[in-house]
């Protein structure tokens, strides 16, 4: 396994060490979700929000641009609760070689242009170093299926191991993270960077963290507000108190567009969060909305957080997760629909103490939800990252586990929909990792296309075991 591959599991495990995954059966019942859920929002990067000028759905329109590939229908025995209907096929648009083309794309979702061409990044992979792995790239893939990598990072002080998603501006300049690189901090691998992408593939590194008190171990993408600011988070360092003590409790950044670097938030590690992973949203006054996988203080020591922070850097906590029914470690972000309510998910947790859940938190504060409780089989287990809309209502997903009853025992992953009322369908079940063409254990949410074709990517599996880029007609 290459250095990427080693940092990325090794700190992902940290993060969900608290958790068993077990597997059950039990029945299932449904919440539902308010029909005005999408009403007046738009996506973009994998992100959903309320825009008055653009009330619908506003996703580069992929579906028929794309060239053929190997279609596969998945036959399997679904449970009473999970449609079939709208089980879907699936195209592999690219098979990662753990070459120059790279490998092991993660955290990081799909993004498009106008010109139906997307753009992603894999973890390890390119033209080497990083233990000759590869250090990580960015590439894009065209509407007729080439992929191209515009950068592939060294392993130096230009970064190593992007594992979230792109932003993309106006002038198609790219803007990311990597977990590691930027130096010979935080144990001789470097504590990460905030970095652009020129069309023309020229990286630039507009910030290097120094770890401690500065924040190191970026996760998750960065976004973009109108003044040209980048905003995101790092998994650890800030503060250092408490429970954090060893690896620091995370924090909230700004980075200026003249390049100053603003701490905004340091996490404590108790009831305020500690250890955010997913991405940030920004509502139209500013305020940024984010979930940490550890703190809040309940019983078990810390079962993850949703909160939002003011411009001023002002901390509130929605919803502290007991770890209960209601779920355990969010480790992606949240969308919020036009009623200002945040749906998001769990990797852990849930009705059936084990496969995480799909929740609902007032944007204002207030009770959580359980939209949906995963149960570990055919249904699917443990989603990483979080959830989209569609304008009719429906929530789309990933999860890392269950489905097929390959890999291992505990499934391959799935793609998932619920539908308002709150019955779950799974659109694909991955089935293997291993010469298997079709990919296995999706960690990134998705991309959605107008006419309802979902784009994303896998981990594992393709014809390499390095992960693919994936297709799905839902209709």
């Amino acid at each position: 396994m290459n250095w990427a591959n080693r940092q990325i599991r090794s700190f992902l495990a940290c993060l969900v060490s608290a958790t068993a995954v077990l597997y059950a059966t039990t029945a299932w019942a449904a919440v539902t979700i308010p029909a005005d859920a999408t009403s007046g929002m738009s996506c973009a990067n994998s992100v959903c929000t309320p825009t008055a000028a653009n009330p619908a759905l506003n996703v580069t329109d992929l579906e028929n641009q794309l060239a053929s590939g190997n279609v596969e229908v998945t036959t399997m025995l679904i449970s009473a609760s999970v449609n079939m209907s709208d089980l879907g096929s699936e195209k592999v648009l690219h098979s990662f070689q753990s070459g120059s083309d790279g490998a092991s794309p993660y955290y990081g979702a799909l993004i498009a242009d106008g010109a139906s061409n997307a753009y992603g990044t894999t973890s390890s992979g390119g033209s080497g170093g990083c233990s000759d792995g590869g250090c990580g790239t960015v590439y894009k893939l065209t509407k007729d299926r080439k992929e191209r990598v515009l950068y592939s990072f060294r392993g130096g002080s230009d970064g190593a191991g992007p594992l979230g998603a792109l932003t993309r501006d106006a002038s198609g300049t790219l803007y990311g993270t990597t977990v590691g690189g930027g130096g010979t901090g935080c144990g001789g691998f470097g504590c990460g960077t905030v970095f652009e992408v020129a069309r023309d593939g020229r990286e630039t590194v507009l910030y290097t963290f120094q770890s401690e008190d500065d924040g190191f171990q970026p996760v998750s993408n960065v976004i973009k507000d109108k003044s040209g600011n980048l905003y995101g988070t790092t998994g650890a360092g800030g503060d250092y108190s408490s429970s954090c003590s060893s690896e620091g409790c995370g924090t909230v950044f700004e980075l200026q567009s003249n390049g100053t670097k603003i701490a905004l938030y340091k996490f404590q590690g108790g009831t305020d969060g500690q250890g955010p992973t997913g991405p940030l949203i920004m509502d139209f006054a500013g305020d940024l909305y984010g979930t940490t996988q550890g703190g809040g203080g309940c019983a078990l020591g810390g079962c993850g957080t949703v909160f939002e922070l003011t411009p001023a850097g002002d901390e509130t906590i929605l919803y502290a997760f007991q770890g209960g029914d209601d779920g355990l470690g969010p480790l992606g972000g949240v969308v919020m629909s036009s009623g200002n309510d945040l749906y998001g998910t769990t990797f852990s947790g849930g009705a059936h103490n084990c496969c995480g859940v799909v929740f609902k938190v007032p944007a204002g504060g207030g009770s959580e939800t359980t939209v949906y409780s995963f149960r570990g089989g055919s249904d699917g287990a443990n989603p990483l990252a979080g959830v989209i809309f569609d304008k009719k209502g429906n929530l789309y997903g990933t999860t890392e586990y269950g489905g097929s009853k390959g890999c291992g025992g505990r499934g391959c992953g799935t793609v998932f929909k619920l539908a308002p009322d709150g019955t779950e369908s799974v659109l694909y079940a991955f089935k293997g990792r291993h010469q298997n063409p079709h990919g296995a254990n999706p960690a990134a949410s998705l991309l959605l296309g107008k006419k309802g074709t979902l784009y994303g990517t896998t981990t594992v599996g393709g014809t390499a075991n390095d992960g693919v880029v994936f297709s799905l007609k839902t209709k």
